[in-house]
């Protein structure tokens, strides 16, 4: 594994998947670190789900795409595994929320594996297709989509880092 400062400097987002399947053993790291994610008071409001189900990714990719208004493009790149994160709503849900999200971003880099954060899912869980999604789950409650994670193994060489801007820091 990775040292845990290289991985944060050098993890970069990835929109060029391969398609080959992640093993599950790496898809459960990844999914732990998750929900080692700081949350607000300890509370692990979030709830992440693991879609590795073809049928239902595209159709997810489908609502993903509509809601963007750019319909018959893949939003998760052609990801083989999208990550959909929710909070149980309260004043700090998208917070906790993306915590999740970037422990699983680096997580998966730090394994090998691309991912590439992806919005909308807020809209999508206020569809009938996302409530009955958490239905189908058996999630109850009042629930805010975060956003999702696209993991997959890239194709080619993963992109390199744009210049870090100038006035970046401030030290008082």
């Amino acid at each position: 594994m990775k040292d845990a400062i290289e991985t944060l400097l050098t993890r970069r987002s990835v929109r060029n998947f391969n398609g080959k399947p992640i093993p599950e053993d790496v898809l459960n790291t990844i999914l732990k670190v998750g929900t080692y994610a700081p949350t607000a008071k300890g509370m692990q409001k979030p709830i992440i789900i693991a879609i590795k189900d073809k049928k239902v990714r595209d159709e997810l990719a489908a609502l993903n795409a509509e809601i963007m208004g750019k319909e018959g493009v893949d939003p998760f790149y052609g990801a083989p595994v999208v990550l959909l994160v929710a909070v149980e709503k309260y004043d700090l849900s998208v917070y906790d929320g993306a915590s999740v999200i970037a422990n699983m971003l680096d997580a998966a880099w730090a394994l090998g594996v691309g991912s590439c954060w992806v919005h909308r899912a807020k809209e999508e869980l206020e569809s009938d297709f996302g409530k009955k999604l958490l239905k189908s789950l058996g999630v109850n409650g009042d629930y805010v989509g975060v956003g999702h994670v696209a993991l997959g193994y890239f194709d080619g060489e993963p992109p390199m880092p744009k210049p870090r801007k100038d006035d970046y820091i401030y030290k008082i």
